[in-house]
């Protein structure tokens, strides 16, 4: 007994040690429990890590071993609430795997998503588990449970049904080996197109988010030519970083996933829980849109053409010179103004960073009641990044923190998106846990004698991803796992999407575009050339969108990738779309991050199927008026709060009333 004492308080002396040195491993005494960053170190990860696998293990087996008979509460709610140590940590580490990544931490990442992926198939195959899941779900009828209950059970029941738990014993095993070599694959792409990025500004001194403002103003074609073949074969060079093998392989897994699973192809699989269901609706849907931009955007081909014919005359360009991709945005920027008026250098002062994200947050206060307070010597991950406590500010009730990272380096991978380091939930005891969500983008930076200023597209780019932010912020859910972008595919961008409608109205410009150096507000008149031009070079934009989307799913259809040339099949699968000449996709294949490494696989389409939910419900805000307070409190309600806690259709049509009309996001960008 003495020697039980003695190793138990051995034991307690190492735990208590570990959890003085490990911050994952103690409560963080921090403003709204941000994490210390400041204290946490590479080598804390993957310790805690393990210690958090360790802890989950055991809170899985006591819902096994539970004698009581299986309930919503001692199974679902409690496997919901499992895994907190390794939430914690997960939320930390990846979301620096992506904004601060270093070749130390890149190496920890790697063994991190192969602990945690074999973790997360023990218990996806734990047959024991199951039972008492399979158990509620086969009792659920008599059970009294909440429309958010249902939600939940029926999510995490299909987490273990879709993923081949019903599989013998050799099925199971070779599906942990694909999830396991997938999650490795899909990390190892992001990584090698990270140093794509990289190679590609250490060569023309233009970072990948300012690719499309240098091919506006760059004059030299030959120049635009040798950085548009660059940017456009990224990961497809024949080097170390080329992504082809890489991302057959991830391919060929899919596929080999997809049939031990039932299904025909990736797509199939992939579709069966979205809005869409099936590859077919998704076709028809992308092969509607793509007719009416693909004819407008062969009208904007005439028109810049007729701009290089004058350039022609005036002996700046060879005879018989036709527009070229790498002469789309340089032309294209010449056509607006002299459309327009617009010069996009002319509009950029009045777009100075702080200035817009002020704009977002006072379009979100008069919204939904929000209020924002800067959170000064906040821990943070890097000096560039800033937080922000947001409450209710008819009660001062925190509704979460906002944390924004704005600007490039080489450490964070390019586009621009949302985080959560920690999902909004409730604990057992009922305590309302409130979300850390991390606004991530690649803006200017401000230099010696400038501040960041931002293009349109940067502005749009901002309220988008606020958007999602308000969609994890505003959740009122009690589960994890249907809290806040916790919901289908094509219905998760409906948030992000409809926060663009308010950047650039009259009413929003007046108080946050602000020129920099005098402070006077935007003009009338350079608001009226903004309207105007909403909708120009729409033909262009919808097109390489919809080309990416197509490509997606070309990709995803195939039963078999064996022996097919990543070239081939992409020039085929653009030229059966009918792509022109002058565009290409907006992501090729090579460096088509958000399918190979970001969870869009089959799904890059929900970007323009949720723009027809989102231009739908805007037209209920033009309507009502953009601030009617009955239908933004509608749309936070039934939408931005409720998460997955429903069916997404049904969700839409309790705030429109009806279904969407298709064609909105037609006339919403002036397609017909």
């Amino acid at each position: 007994m003495k020697r039980l004492f003695a190793i138990l308080a051995f034991a307690a002396m190492l735990m208590t040690s570990c959890t003085k040195t490990n911050p994952f491993l103690a409560e963080w005494d921090t403003p709204y429990g941000i994490p210390p960053f400041d204290q946490i170190k590479e080598a804390h990860y993957i310790p805690a890590i393990e210690e958090g696998i360790k802890q989950h293990n055991a809170e899985i087996e006591a819902i096994v071993n539970n004698p009581e008979a299986p309930t919503f509460d001692n199974v679902i709610g409690a496997y919901d609430l499992s895994g907190g140590l390794l939430a914690k940590v997960s939320g930390v580490l990846f979301n620096l795997a992506e904004t601060d990544i270093t070749p130390t931490l890149e190496k920890i990442v790697d063994d991190a998503t192969t602990m945690l992926s074999q973790h997360e198939n023990e218990i996806i195959f734990n047959k024991a588990l199951f039972a008492k899941v399979e158990a509620v779900n086969n009792a659920k009828e008599g059970l009294g449970l909440t429309r958010e209950q249902e939600m939940v059970l029926d999510k995490v029941y299909r987490s273990f049904a879709d993923n081949g738990i019903a599989l013998d014993e050799a099925g199971q095993a070779r599906m942990k080996e694909i999830n396991t070599e997938l999650s490795t694959l899909s990390n190892k792409f992001g990584n090698m197109l990270l140093k794509e990025n990289n190679a590609f500004k250490a060569k023309f001194g233009v970072a990948i988010s300012e690719y499309t403002g240098a091919m506006t103003t760059e004059e030299d074609r030959a120049k635009r030519e040798e950085m548009f073949r660059a940017y456009s074969n990224r990961g497809n060079n024949g080097n170390e970083n080329d992504t082809k093998e890489t991302l057959l392989r991830i391919l060929t897994l899919k596929e080999e996933k997809a049939k031990l699973l039932g299904y025909d192809n990736p797509a199939a699989w992939i579709l069966s829980d979205k809005m869409a269901k099936t590859p077919a609706a998704v076709d028809a849907f992308l092969e509607n849109i793509f007719k009416y931009a693909v004819a407008q955007a062969k009208k904007e081909v005439i028109d810049m053409q007729l701009v290089m014919d004058d350039d022609i005359k005036a002996g700046k360009l060879p005879a018989g010179s036709k527009i070229e991709p790498w002469d789309w945005f340089y032309y294209a920027e010449k056509v607006r103004k002299a459309k327009y008026d617009l010069d996009e250098e002319q509009v950029k002062p009045y777009f100075k960073m702080e200035n817009v994200r002020e704009g977002v947050f006072n379009t979100a206060a008069k919204l939904y009641g929000l209020k924002f307070e800067k959170i000064e010597n906040a821990p943070v991950y890097h000096p560039d990044v800033e937080a922000f406590k947001v409450t209710n500010a008819a009660d001062g009730s925190l509704i979460g923190i906002l944390t924004t990272d704005y600007f490039p380096r080489e450490s964070k991978r390019g586009g621009a998106w949302m985080n959560n380091i920690r999902d909004e939930y409730v604990t057992a005891d009922g305590t309302m846990v409130r979300p850390i969500i991390v606004n991530v983008g690649n803006f200017n930076k401000p230099t010696a004698d400038k501040p960041s200023l931002l293009s349109l597209d940067n502005v749009e780019t901002m309220f988008h991803e606020f958007g999602h932010a308000l969609h994890g912020l505003l959740t009122q859910c009690h589960y994890r796992t249907v809290s806040g972008t916790a919901v289908a595919r094509d219905f998760v961008e409906l948030p992000s999407q409809i926060n663009e409608n308010w950047a650039f109205q009259k009413e929003v410009l007046a108080g946050y575009a602000k020129h920099y150096e005098t402070g006077e507000v935007i003009p009338d008149e350079l608001v009226e050339k903004i309207i105007a031009a909403g909708n120009f070079n729409q033909g262009f934009m919808t097109t390489e969108l919809c080309a990416a989307s197509i490509l997606d799913m070309k990709w995803h259809e195939l039963s078999s990738v064996e022996g097919i040339d990543v070239e081939a099949f992409e020039k085929k699968a653009c030229e059966e779309m009918g792509l022109i000449g002058e565009i290409i996709p907006r992501y090729r294949t090579t460096y088509f991050n958000h399918i190979f490494n970001s969870g869009y696989s089959a799904g890059y389409y929900s970007y323009l199927w949720a723009e027809v939910l989102d231009k739908d419900a805007f037209e209920l805000f033009m309507e009502k008026g953009i601030f009617d307070p009955a239908t933004a409190k509608s749309f936070k309600e039934n939408i931005l709060e409720k998460g997955g806690s429903e069916d997404p259709m049904v969700l839409y049509k309790a705030f429109r009333g009806a279904e969407p009309d298709p064609d909105a996001l037609l006339r919403a960008r002036g397609l017909k």
